[in-house]
């Protein structure tokens, strides 16, 4: 249970240090041209993503997310215990990892993020980014087919969705503490969380529908 659980730590603190630091990297070489910056943390994101997938899968099923291990255990994936051990382990780590973000770029290590992200828009866009991460990811069949389905849909989110498809309680927490291209004003946090456990709980319902069938004469 403790390298499962390290193993989620590890994952979130890598994931998240990528989204902040490949957007703090961006924001500077794009002298001010947003779309550039957005493609190249779009880009960072994407390969960071389906390396630790594959390479973590394996060890403790990559969740690195919250809402993914509460639906891994309502689908009897994982006990309860471990889904709250991953939760405390995933929200620690992607913390450590904006902090890491912010320490390499000799940045205050805690800052708290002034970007404004709060609307109707931006929590639908959350709801719809987390619903289609919970049905590409649970919907693969090993975590080769996961890492990339997985990394291209939250690719393909950063650009289609008004938030920029965080869809990850965990990462969202440390996203606010970073006042960087990647953050998200603390009081805008809990709008965002909620929208991602609705998010969720539509993932959940998008499986039930979907769930593969035997075929009978």
């Amino acid at each position: 249970m403790l390298r499962k659980t390290l193993s989620e730590a590890l994952g979130a603190l890598l994931l998240t240090a990528c989204v902040v630091g490949s957007g703090i990297m961006a924001e500077r070489l794009a002298y001010g041209n947003a779309a550039v910056a957005l493609l190249a943390n779009t880009l960072a994101t994407v390969a960071v993503l389906a390396a630790l997938i594959a390479t973590l899968g394996p060890v403790s099923g990559a969740h690195f997310n919250p809402v993914v291990s509460v639906v891994a255990c309502v689908n009897r994936r994982i006990d309860a215990r471990l889904a709250a051990l991953y939760i405390v382990f995933q929200v620690l780590g992607c913390c450590a990892g904006a902090l890491l973000a912010n320490a390499m770029f000799d940045l205050p290590l805690v800052q708290a993020s002034t970007h404004v992200r709060s609307g109707a828009g931006q929590w639908l866009s959350e709801i719809v980014a987390t619903a289609g991460l919970i049905f590409v990811a649970f919907r693969s069949n090993n975590f080769s087919e996961a890492a990339w389905r997985v990394a291209l849909w939250i690719g393909a989110a950063y650009w289609f969705t008004a938030s920029t498809s965080s869809a990850n309680p965990a990462i969202t927490i440390a996203r606010s503490l970073s006042d960087t291209f990647a953050g998200i004003r603390p009081a805008d946090a809990p709008g965002f969380i909620a929208a991602q456990l609705v998010g969720a709980a539509i993932g959940v319902v998008l499986l039930r529908v979907f769930a593969d069938r035997e075929v009978t004469a």
